[in-house]
């Protein structure tokens, strides 16, 4: 009786699902809603499928998505099948969850790298700072390898446990935990804001407003702007030229790489990764391939978006093959048509694993 009911409700689950899908598709267009807009290709183009990387891979980007150990399974399974060599974890922990952490991971440990987070406790008190380095150093002694994911959107370094509002990556009271850092050899991984669009006005002018409207900044109160933001982690890489930090999802500057690059050509310990920003670069495929041929040497492959085979292949896509005009809208939530960037094989080869090497063994 049970299978019964539930056959049922699947069947009367799945009839609802295809007559509202096809009620949102015969939407007259005056009346369609863009979150509903699902464009389809028509062009007669290739259509390249990958399902393994070129190269080894380390990703220098993800997180601690696996809840159990048949995800974990499924997740190194998943890896040895795209070809990913190694997974680093944005734990963004410290203190005992850190220690869960690097305990549940520990079946696989030459496939996942754990870094933890830094203990922003009492960060707005006198005295900050050399009990945070004691938990750093403890949780390097516990096998973190390096910090991250550091968040500033520009309200402060609001990720973590607990978050640090008003305090950024410059101020003089992390210096002690980033000069610890370059002593214990940990890289630091940071984001700091957003892409452009969230801070742009939420009108018709937006050309992403299809995601900047759900993670807007513009009407958010005493938040830097995204130069701002930049600015204080180029202090940071500047006084601190021991420390090696990554600016994740090409520190946000996806819209204007050139501000990325000047960073760049003047602090060799800076890196950036291009995790989660597949989607923000992928309609300029030709600025994009031209920025990662220039900075070959800097870039790091991560993904920051779970841990999928499709994930991985539409990564594999957008950076190895020369497709144009295809949309992944469910894994990106843009609108906009896609197109591969075409590289070459030894900016692959450095982009997928030979960077992260030097990042990682400067530890």
């Amino acid at each position: 009786m049970k299978n019964l009911l539930l056959q049922s409700l699947t069947v009367l689950f799945c009839f609802h699902f295809i007559i509202n899908y096809e009620s949102i598709a015969q939407t007259k267009p005056d009346k369609l809603l863009l979150k509903n807009f699902r464009p389809k290709n028509i062009y007669n183009v290739p259509v390249t499928k990958i399902v393994k990387a070129k190269y080894p891979i380390i990703d220098i980007h993800s997180h601690a998505y696996a809840n159990n150990k048949e995800e974990l399974e499924l997740w190194v399974k998943n890896m040895d099948e795209a070809g990913i060599i190694k997974t680093i974890l944005l734990t963004y922990a410290h203190g005992s969850e850190f220690d869960s952490l690097i305990n549940f991971y520990s079946k696989y440990p030459d496939r996942f790298e754990l870094w933890c987070g830094f203990d922003f406790t009492g960060y707005d008190k006198p005295g900050y700072g050399p009990a945070a380095v004691r938990e750093l150093e403890r949780c390097f002694n516990k096998g973190a390898k390096g910090v991250g994911e550091l968040g500033d959107k520009g309200k402060g370094l609001v990720y973590g446990n607990p978050p640090a509002y008003g305090m950024h990556i410059d101020n003089e009271r992390m210096n002690l935990l980033l000069d610890k850092c370059a002593e214990l050899g940990m890289p630091i991984n940071i984001h700091v804001g957003e892409p452009q669009w969230f801070y742009d006005k939420m009108d018709s002018t937006n050309d992403g407003l299809m995601n900047a409207y759900t993670w807007r900044l513009d009407n958010q109160e005493n938040i830097l702007n995204l130069d701002d933001v930049l600015k204080t982690l180029e202090n940071a890489v500047k006084n601190h030229p021991k420390t090696i930090f990554v600016a994740c999802h090409l520190a946000n500057q996806n819209t204007d790489l050139v501000k990325l690059g000047r960073l760049l050509d003047l602090y060799p310990n800076l890196y950036a990764d291009i995790s989660a920003r597949y989607a923000e670069n992928a309609p300029v495929p030709r600025y994009t391939s031209a920025f990662f041929e220039k900075y070959q040497d800097r870039l790091l492959y991560g993904t920051d978006m779970g841990f999928e085979k499709s994930m991985y292949e539409t990564t594999f896509r957008i950076l190895e093959s020369n497709d144009e005009h295809f949309y992944n809208i469910e894994l990106f939530g843009y609108h906009w048509p896609l197109y591969g960037f075409g590289l070459n094989d030894k900016v692959l080869e450095k982009l997928y694993s030979i960077n992260a090497k030097k990042v990682l063994l400067k530890k």
